[in-house]
């Protein structure tokens, strides 16, 4: 059901969600728990303030939840709460290091 919610979302927010503060997002994953009655969208940004992404998705999530509602067809849907994911920031800084670290060395040898 996570997966569906994932490929759902990111098609009703490329196409239908017009809020400026929501740019280019990405839907990283979605944790819904077993009752159906919340999901945790994780979700990244490409350039754009990840704050005001934040707030956009989180006013705007009625909305996606009501598109979510025709597409799905089943008897709940959750309520969404969007979060801003930090693993590719992270994974870029860890890349940056492993970068510097490995060109340090071979200088020295």
């Amino acid at each position: 059901m996570a997966d569906q919610i994932q490929r759902d979302l990111t098609g009703l927010i490329a196409r239908e969600l017009k809020d400026p503060r929501v740019g280019m997002v990405t839907i990283n994953a979605v944790e819904v728990t077993p009752d159906y009655a919340h999901a945790k969208v994780f979700f990244s940004c490409l350039g754009g303030d990840a704050t005001l992404a934040t707030e956009g998705l989180n006013q705007a999530a009625g909305f996606l939840r009501s598109g979510l509602f025709k597409k799905l067809h089943i008897h709940t849907v959750p309520t969404l709460h969007f979060v801003y994911d930090r693993t590719t920031e992270k994974a870029a800084d860890m890349n940056a290091l492993i970068a510097k670290a490995v060109s340090s060395r071979a200088k020295e040898d």
